[in-house]
């Protein structure tokens, strides 16, 4: 007897989004082990910021400030912009969505480095617009002049990711300021920094910030998910031109960021909170940096890394190391077949992350492991 048909099966959907694969996160750690998929901050919440999550529960039965007023406020003051020069969102990630789908459209095309943020592909093609991925260079980080070059009169979305997610290379403002001048000006740049916080001795590194009103085609993404520890509470945010971000506004969901987010990125803010918080930035980059010397020691070709995790350029072995790290209770994010994203979390899993990734030395420096 043949099976049942699914539900839905007969329904008529655009053809590219049936076939896209849903966004999978990765698989959840043993009770004994560590989750060093999801570049999450391993530390507790701040007392001060639980309580604001706890104080906004009282009023869950009325809906939020769709504009997020206070905490936009807050940002345009820290930035020298106006509230109006100011978009929450849902994470960074919707922000995004929004930025693209308020610019591109069928027959259009959104040009980044790849490999990169692996939303990246999914938002562009749920846009109806195409992907055009320009390889990084050797040392895994952006290639520029190539993106420059990439751009056509279909182009109508230009991301710039720095540090760099996955591999976690910074783009330099030299670099990016040579970009620009290359870059149409009615072309929208989006430059995607959502692991700015954890640079470090990189003084040339890009910084939106110091960018602000210099070019009225470019916007900055930021995000409370990662330094500020709110990964959970899904609150980022976009600074740029007003009208660019009144398109966005347009296509964004209405009432996404919700009162506890809003209260807790608002606690995050306070002196006292962002300067513990920060803190704990330097304690997770101090870690990463002993994790990425060890790593090179042992003969892996770790790139320089300035976010919140390490890159290991495992090649055709990515899934084979990934599964014995697993076994070993780290749960790592792999991309066969290009290399494995680690995400630095507890001091405890750095013993276990360094004796087995030393059984694993790569033969060569092409990250295969021998």
């Amino acid at each position: 007897m043949n099976a049942p048909e699914p539900r839905g099966a007969g329904v008529r959907l655009r053809p590219e989004i049936a076939a896209l694969p849903p966004y999978r996160q990765g698989r959840p750690a043993p009770a004994d082990g560590f989750k060093l998929s999801s570049n999450e901050n391993p530390f507790d919440p701040l007392p001060s910021v639980a309580e604001a999550v706890a104080a906004s529960a009282s009023t869950i039965n009325r809906y939020p400030d769709a504009t997020a007023l206070a905490l936009r406020e807050a940002l345009a003051r820290r930035y020298g912009v106006t509230a109006d020069e100011v978009l929450v969102g849902a994470g960074s990630v919707a922000l995004l969505a929004a930025l693209i789908q308020a610019a591109a459209a069928p027959g259009d095309e959104v040009v980044y480095s790849w490999r990169s943020f692996e939303a990246y592909p999914g938002l562009v093609t749920v846009s109806g617009a195409t992907s055009v991925q320009v390889p990084n260079r050797a040392d895994h980080g952006h290639d520029l002049e190539a993106m420059a070059a990439a751009i056509t009169d279909r182009t109508r979305v230009v991301i710039v990711c720095s540090p760099n997610n996955p591999t976690g290379v910074v783009v330099t403002a030299a670099e990016f300021e040579a970009f620009m001048a290359k870059v149409p000006a009615d072309l929208l740049v989006l430059l995607d920094e959502a692991y700015i916080e954890f640079v470090r001795d990189a003084p040339g590194a890009v910084d939106g910030s110091t960018l602000l009103g210099r070019y009225p085609n470019l916007v900055i993404l930021r995000t409370f998910s990662k330094a500020y520890g709110l990964a959970g509470l899904r609150v980022g945010y976009a600074i740029g031109p007003v009208p660019i971000l009144d398109a966005a506004r347009a296509t964004i969901t209405p009432l996404s960021v919700t009162a506890a987010s809003t209260a807790a990125a608002l606690a995050s803010l306070e002196p006292a909170a962002e300067a513990e918080l920060l803190e704990r930035v330097g304690v997770i980059a101090e870690r990463r940096d002993r994790v990425r010397t060890a790593l090179i020691a042992q003969g892996w070709p770790i790139p320089v890394a300035q976010g919140n995790f390490i890159w290991l350029p495992a090649g055709e072995a990515t899934a084979e190391v990934a599964e014995r790290l697993f076994d070993a209770g780290l749960v790592t994010r792999a991309f066969p077949p290009a290399g494995i994203r680690v995400s630095i979390g507890e001091e405890e899993s750095v013993d276990s992350l360094l004796r087995i990734l030393g059984e694993l030395v790569p033969a060569s420096q092409e990250g295969h492991p021998g």
